[in-house]
């Protein structure tokens, strides 16, 4: 029994030792950069490569995330429809309570499965539209320097994706295309991590939306994704 004991602490204790050198290793310091003229003039170039004009005025958006929660998003109404598993929430985004729940198809009222719809809608809709909101209330830009190049710091303090004080350092082709950013966040206890943005489309809309985000944990993937008036 001794022995065992040993052993499975000495397992822990290398399995700790393991995560804590991931964790040195992997774990960056939130950057420091200049708020002003020439972040906000890198946020518009941004902005206008992915054409935010033609996001402003899209009303339906419709994708998924993973296969798993499923979305059909009206912005002008601020409703939108969340599907998973045998759930169907119709959210409303201003009035929570409004909102309707149906599980096989029959009206129900379990106020948990609104608050499971909001928590998805503020995650999941992040990873779709988060170039479109760095203007969003109280967000800060700061111009950084990575790699020797321009990059875009975005802070939220309120607001954006509901996570104060998150930041995303937002790495941008000659173009100002997101390729990637850089995460500061609550969720993620690694400090600096990679998540691409790419396989990018032009939707019917006019705006452009980024369908895949690969990370070391594994891929994101947003399914058929869809904007329309």
């Amino acid at each position: 029994m001794k022995k065992l004991l040993r052993n499975i602490g000495l397992t822990i204790l290398f399995s700790g030792v393991l995560i804590f050198a991931f964790y040195l290793k992997n774990n960056e310091d939130l950057p420091t950069g200049k708020q002003g003229i020439e972040a906000d003039a890198l946020a518009n170039k941004m902005l206008k490569a992915i054409n935010h004009n033609a996001y402003k005025n899209t009303r339906f958006l419709e994708w998924n995330f993973r296969g798993k929660h499923f979305y059909k998003w009206d912005k002008k109404n601020d409703i939108v429809k969340v599907s998973w598993d045998k759930n169907k929430v119709i959210l409303d985004i201003k009035s929570p309570q409004k909102s309707k729940v149906f599980i096989d198809g029959r009206q129900t009222f379990r106020v948990k499965l609104v608050d499971d719809a909001i928590k998805f809608f503020k995650n999941d809709r992040f990873w779709l539209v988060a170039p479109h909101t760095v203007f969003d209330n109280k967000t800060e830009r700061r111009l950084v320097k990575h790699n020797s190049k321009d990059a875009l710091l975005v802070t939220y303090n309120t607001g954006g994706n509901d996570n104060p004080k998150d930041s995303y350092l937002w790495i941008l082709d000659d173009n100002g295309m997101p390729t990637s950013y850089k995460m500061w966040v609550s969720i993620i206890p690694t400090d600096g991590m990679d998540a691409t943005w790419s396989d990018w489309i032009t939707t019917a809309s006019g705006t452009k939306l980024s369908r895949k985000h690969k990370m070391k944990k594994g891929e994101i993937d947003m399914g058929d994704v869809k904007g329309y008036n």
